[in-house]
């Protein structure tokens, strides 16, 4: 009897162990993986990669930034320098010295900074007629006078050379003016362009404004999005969705009919990239209705050619055996976020091997495409095209209720990102659970009000007749600085 009630308890105790295990068991047998999409780069960005990863190796880590290399050009066919830089003379472990490889950049790549020639502003005026008139104190006239005057150093236009060999550059390219952010950042940015060009229009310099935008479209019209910047290294991803801001704000300062029935396609082919795919996910809320809201999502799962070997880094810290390749691409899709790489994206703060942006529907970027549906609505109705004004209402007003449902939480009176990933089942659940939102406090959870989130579509709907007016007082995004 007592060697029965030992072996009864020994069996008790296996049990009760094997109960506190099976979670363990179960999220190492199924860590995540990646099978997603991928849009290929060139092969000059895989080249320029390779002379990247031997110029950390050469030169050392300490203060070693790897974009210069990947925003270098040729000056001779991708052929001829690939056979030189293989001739390297390499030791036994195969580096190269120091000397051999500045030879090399020297001989046969341009500095990156020789793709974009300065560009006179045509529209720059010293002291702009109208300019800031709300602003009474001189002390800060003069300063934002001296702001407006940076526009003459950032301003550029791509070299001849791109336009001409397009397969010897990184840069794409664009034909029209730009204006760059600065330092180690030498081409246009997507969500940067909609602050320079509601500072542009301050500065009454509609003619820039306008040739950014059409920069941004030609992405659009080849590429099927506005790309992340205007590189070869970029086209796997976009960032957040501006473009109709920027030409709501410009129309709205220019009355530009013209303007905007230019606009318009691209602006609808947008909203198709970011509605449909992966970039879609569908909410079962409570009630049995299911809300299609979406998210960011990176069509590249390798590290960024631009920041290689940070990304390599971080992949070095994840446990064996895990697919890199699924933390490059929430990497990359942090990118496209425009947050990278804030701590909104991580399942464990501030560890960036646990970011999981893909498992994320951010109130941002769905306040961001409200945005768009309104806009294009507005923009349909004032063309007089009636299909596409009353289609896109529809549009905002199922996306206005979506996000009403899934990301608004009454208690905190605040829009909250949710995820819909369950890191322990390893499963996409895609039933709305409240535990699911983050209840943490970001600035982005209040960009809704930018857009008068609950009055915009039903004051649209209520006005179909749209006129300007009424669409301003419905969308704050157009409001002056």
């Amino acid at each position: 009897m007592i060697h029965f009630q030992h072996k009864t308890k020994s069996i008790t105790l296996f049990l009760f162990l094997c109960s506190l295990l099976l979670p363990i068991i179960a999220m190492s047998s199924c860590p995540p993986t990646d099978s997603g999409p991928v849009i290929p780069t060139t092969e000059l960005v895989n080249f320029l990669v390779r002379v990247q990863e031997t110029a950390l190796e050469t030169f050392g880590p300490q203060n070693f930034d790897p974009k210069p290399y990947v925003d270098m050009s040729l000056k001779f066919n991708l052929s001829a320098t690939e056979d030189a830089f293989k001739k390297l003379p390499r030791t036994q472990n195969g580096t190269m010295s120091s000397s051999d490889l500045n030879r090399f950049i020297r001989s046969y790549l341009n500095d990156p900074d020789e793709d974009l020639i300065y560009a006179e502003p045509p529209d720059f005026v010293p002291l702009p007629e109208g300019f800031l008139p709300a602003v009474k104190n001189a002390e800060v006239r003069d300063w934002a006078l001296e702001v407006h005057s940076l526009w003459k150093n950032l301003s550029r236009r791509v070299a001849g050379g791109v336009i001409a060999r397009p397969e010897l550059h990184t840069l794409l390219p664009l034909a029209e003016p730009v204006m760059i952010p600065g330092s180690r950042f030498r081409e246009v940015y997507y969500w940067d362009s909609y602050w320079i060009i509601r500072g542009l229009l301050v500065s009454k310099m509609y003619k820039t404004a306008k040739g950014i935008v059409a920069n941004l479209i030609s992405l659009v019209d080849q590429f099927g999005h506005v790309l992340n910047g205007a590189r070869a290294y970029y086209t796997n991803r976009s960032e957040p969705p501006l473009l109709s801001s920027m030409v709501y704000d410009i129309y709205k300062r220019t009355g530009d009919m013209d303007f905007v029935r230019k606009s318009l396609p691209a602006l609808i082919k947008e909203h198709s990239f970011w509605t449909s795919g992966l970039h879609s996910v569908t909410i079962h809320d409570t009630q049995g209705c299911n809300h299609t809201l979406s998210r960011y999502y990176a069509m590249w799962n390798e590290p960024r050619p631009e920041s290689s070997p940070i990304d390599k880094e971080s992949a070095s810290k994840l446990p064996e055996g895990t697919d890199k390749r699924h933390l490059y691409r929430e990497v990359a899709s942090t990118a496209e976020s425009g947050w990278d790489f804030s701590t909104r994206w991580m399942r464990n703060p501030p560890d960036l091997t646990t970011v999981a942006t893909t498992s994320i529907i951010p109130v941002d970027l769905n306040s961001f495409i409200l945005k768009m549906e309104l806009d294009i609505a507005f923009f349909g109705n004032i063309t007089g095209d009636t299909t596409a004004a009353e289609k896109f209402l529809e549009f905002a007003q199922a996306r206005q209720e979506a996000m009403k449902s899934v990301l608004w939480n009454a208690e905190m009176g605040q829009w909250l990102d949710y995820w819909f990933s369950n890191e322990t089942t390893c499963k996409d659940d895609y039933t709305w659970k409240s535990s699911n939102q983050n209840r943490n406090a970001f600035a982005s959870n209040f960009i809704p009000m930018w857009i008068d989130l609950f009055n915009s579509v039903v004051l649209c709907m209520q006005r179909w007749d749209i006129n300007e007016e009424s669409y301003a007082k419905s969308s704050k995004f157009g409001s002056d600085p």
